[in-house]
């Protein structure tokens, strides 16, 4: 049975990832927006460039047709948010993106969009599944070509619309005076257009790395990690560049490189991004981050006067506590976040043009406005390991973790600990541990949180020998 994660389905090509579960899929969305009364506004579906996006469109947009759904198909890859941002402003209740997001290449998915843009939540994919399990075999559908000729379905552009909302929300004339030079890495991925698009509108310099097509990214996971932005990294350096910027392969993420090539985290762009609204957009309300993202925005946040809540791993989880408490902003330390005012999801490329907009608004280089916010707030570091384990051992796990709930000895002082999703580990130092499931892979992930490098790899290396993972 399709299984929804925290960032949507996604599955294995050719293992789950199949026509016939994409059809599956699509007929229980057909189902679910009859039964709810809103087929007749149709729905939208978008896609990246990963191996067989383009074909799986088209299966899910066979079996709408068939059941009188108007289909409207983005015409070329383009990033998710994209699609979110049409959903929320022409008021659709379900859009689908095709994108496994930043998993490993051998990885695609569908991600479902509701009602105001954001990413469908429990309740959502729970009712989804629910529909699943009733669909019978076989789907039926429509021809594509003939769904094209008969208008149930149809192709079209919201790119445009899209970038035009972004270049009326930031600065433009600022940008330009600051004459800045900013090099992108897409990771082979969608975000090209409309980043440079825009940068370019602001008349900035702008190279692109890795920009064009591979459904492998390179041999390597188009994540904006550490670990994958060593071109942009020495990019910037040779070049001299004012801003490296990553996204993921459907550019919901970001990560970048300062101007001395030092790669800032997530964490860091929502802190960083956080300060600058505050500070020179006037923003006012709380930050919304989940419970494996840096304390340093906690920080940052009691130096603004802000509050600040924790969720949940998924951003459907930010995107509704924002909206439940009129945060300035959300994210995650996978490189989501969130602005007020936009869309209620990931937006990759929002936040490029904010953090070049921030650039000019300061007058100084990206390596010393965050080294001065640094000096404010103190400098923590994290470490993450994902560890793969076999499917017999998951049980076993959530059993000793969550039922037992047995923790490893640790060398300081616990203040508590929170089950809310998985298990943190607080620590009366200011320190933290996370352990718990990946949503969307097989893996368990350990996130740690320590005034050195050192003591958080060391916090990571006692939970897994405490777990017996090799």
């Amino acid at each position: 049975m399709l299984k929804f994660g925290t960032g949507g389905w996604r599955a294995v090509i050719g293992d789950e990832f199949t026509k016939q579960n994409l059809q599956i899929l699509a007929k229980a969305m057909a189902d679910k927006m009859h039964a709810e009364g809103v087929a007749e506004e149709g729905i939208v579906i978008g896609h990246d460039r990963r191996f067989l996006a383009n074909e799986s469109v088209r299966w899910l947009a066979e079996v709408f047709a068939a059941e009188g759904i108007h289909t409207m198909i983005v015409n070329k890859a383009c990033p998710t948010p994209v699609v979110m941002y049409y959903v929320q402003v022409h008021e659709m209740h379900y859009g689908l993106m095709v994108t496994a997001s930043h998993n490993p290449a051998e990885y695609n998915g569908v991600k479902v969009f509701t009602y105001g843009g954001r990413d469908a939540d429990l309740e959502q994919t729970a009712d989804i599944e629910h529909y699943i399990l009733k669909v019978t075999l076989p789907v039926c559908s429509k021809e594509y070509e003939a769904g094209i000729a008969e208008g149930i379905i149809t192709e079209f552009s919201p790119v445009n619309e899209y970038i035009d909302s972004i270049i009326d929300d930031i600065d433009v004339q600022k940008i330009r005076n600051a004459n800045l030079n900013i090099v992108l890495d897409p990771m082979y991925g969608v975000s090209e257009t409309c980043i440079k698009t825009i940068l370019i509108t602001a008349r900035c310099g702008v190279e692109t790395i890795h920009g064009y097509h591979d459904p492998l990214f390179g041999g390597h996971m188009p994540a904006p990690d550490s670990d994958s932005m060593h071109d942009l990294r020495a990019y910037v350096i040779s070049h001299h560049c004012d801003l490296g910027i990553a996204t993921d392969g459907d550019a919901d993420r970001i990560g970048i490189i300062d101007d001395t090539g030092r790669y800032l985290s997530p964490n860091d762009v929502i802190m960083l991004l956080d300060y600058y609204l505050v500070k020179h957009r006037g923003m006012h309300g709380p930050v919304v981050r989940n419970l494996c993202t840096s304390h340093m925005i906690d920080r940052m946040a009691k130096y603004l006067g802000q509050e600040v809540y924790e969720v949940p791993v998924g951003f459907k989880w930010i995107s509704s506590k924002m909206d439940e408490t009129h945060a300035v902003i959300g994210g995650e330390s996978s490189g989501g976040l969130s602005v007020a005012g936009r869309i209620k999801g990931k937006d990759g490329v929002y936040a490029a043009a904010l953090l070049v907009e921030m650039l000019a608004y300061e007058g100084k280089k990206m390596s010393v406005i965050y080294d001065e916010l640094c000096s404010v707030v103190g400098r923590s570091y994290m470490a993450q390991h994902n560890y793969r384990f076999r499917t017999e051992h998951r049980d076993l796990f959530m059993k000793r973790i969550m039922e037992d709930r047995e923790i490893p000895v640790f060398p300081y002082e616990i203040d508590h600990v929170s089950y809310m999703d998985g298990c943190k580990v607080y620590f009366k130092n200011g320190g933290w541990v996370s352990i718990r499931f990946s949503g969307t892979e097989p893996l368990l992930r350990v996130f740690a949180e320590m005034e050195t490098q050192e003591q958080a790899e060391e916090i990571c290396e006692i939970c897994r020998q405490f777990l017996g993972i090799s």
